[in-house]
């Protein structure tokens, strides 16, 4: 049986979830398909792509993927003040936002909202958590 290598392309069922069992994404909700990912071109993270080589069809597996294959660890120096004026009026804590980095748009949490100025954290909000994924392959073209 065709095991998945390098270059394939793999519609794979997933559920996504943290060392506590919650989950945060999974492709089983109604309404969604399989993703479908091509090996070795970046597309997810490291740690998902390396978790699906060598699986086969209809294989089922668990895999932990550290934050260094993941999101990488989260980074104080990602937490910025920014001059309250550059955001939009009724921003609130917990709201995420888009915003425009040097590297191109990037979403933003907002952590405290003061007079002058607003603290936002720009770490990816998966940073410094390993994750555990179920993988299912559905199929390997």
């Amino acid at each position: 049986m065709k095991k998945v290598q390098n270059g394939d392309t793999v519609s794979v069922n997933y559920t996504g979830k943290f060392e506590d069992g919650t989950i945060f994404d999974t492709s089983l909700t109604e309404g969604r398909e399989p993703i479908k990912v091509t090996i070795g071109t970046k597309q997810v993270i490291p740690g998902f792509e390396n978790g699906l080589l060598e699986m086969e069809v209809e294989g089922k597996k668990t895999i932990e993927i550290q934050p260094e294959e993941a999101y990488g660890p989260y980074r104080e120096e990602m937490i910025f003040d920014v001059p309250r004026e550059q955001f939009p009026e009724g921003v609130k804590p917990n709201d995420v936002l888009n915003a425009q980095s040097q590297m191109g748009p990037v979403n933003v949490t907002v952590l405290e909202v003061g007079e002058e100025t607003i603290k936002i954290d720009a770490n990816h909000p998966l940073a410094g958590k390993k994750l555990i994924f179920d993988l299912e392959v559905i199929s390997i073209d």
